[in-house]
């Protein structure tokens, strides 16, 4: 309220990037420190720029990410202030968002990005003693393809959060220990499934309690 489009979208977008900063800090940090250590040096640069660089590049893909989101949260506001009934059906859509969350979990989709999270992308060139990259250019794309990789691999806790409010602190946290747990925990694909079975029966528990809600009004 108050405020234009450019400025609103603005402020999403900056709450948006810190966010996300702060929740994939945790798994990131440690790709970033290997990375760090095996850099090598591009010309007189250091080799913190490059690793500077891809830390620019992942949060950039986060950055435009929740630009393409902005719009859609935005529509789907403006549709259930201006047609009640949609909002009476907000909880039941909450918990199929929660639920389909889940089932993404255990899809071959999700593996293979969670597998390039841990494995080749993010961690095995650098643990072999070089880095995938030693130009700014190179150390930039890393990032946007460690971006790529990470945002899709975290679609349905990222739904999740969605739905249940970006600014909700528990949520967040939630959040953030799922994406850490499956990144660097020894059985990552364990994690994720086990993930998912809590995520498809939290699901399953809003729809029903929607369901009665709705059924007793």
């Amino acid at each position: 309220c108050g405020q234009s489009w450019i400025a609103a979208a603005a402020s999403f977008l900056a709450v948006w990037t810190v966010m996300m900063a702060a929740m994939m800090l945790p798994s990131l940090l440690p790709m970033l420190w290997h990375y760090r250590q095996a850099a090598g040096w591009a010309g007189e640069m250091p080799r913190v720029l490059p690793t500077a660089l891809v830390a620019v590049g992942y949060l950039l893909v986060w950055a435009l990410l929740g630009a393409a989101i902005y719009p859609l949260g935005a529509a789907v506001v403006a549709l259930t202030v201006r047609y009640p009934v949609l909002a009476g059906a907000v909880p039941i859509a909450t918990g199929l968002v929660v639920l389909t969350a889940g089932a993404l979990q255990f899809t071959r989709w999700k593996a293979h990005h969670l597998a390039c999270c841990r494995g080749r992308d993010c961690r095995e060139p650098v643990q072999s003693g070089r880095a995938p990259s030693d130009g700014p250019f190179n150390a930039l794309r890393h990032g946007l393809r460690l971006g790529l990789h990470c945002s899709q691999c975290c679609a349905g806790l990222t739904a999740v959060l969605l739905a249940s409010g970006i600014m909700d602190v528990p949520a967040m946290i939630a959040v953030t220990a799922g994406i850490t747990l499956e990144r660097l925990a020894p059985a990552g694909e364990r994690v994720a499934r086990a993930i998912g079975v809590v995520m498809a029966g939290a699901g399953v528990i809003v729809i029903a309690r929607a369901a009665v809600l709705s059924c007793g009004s």
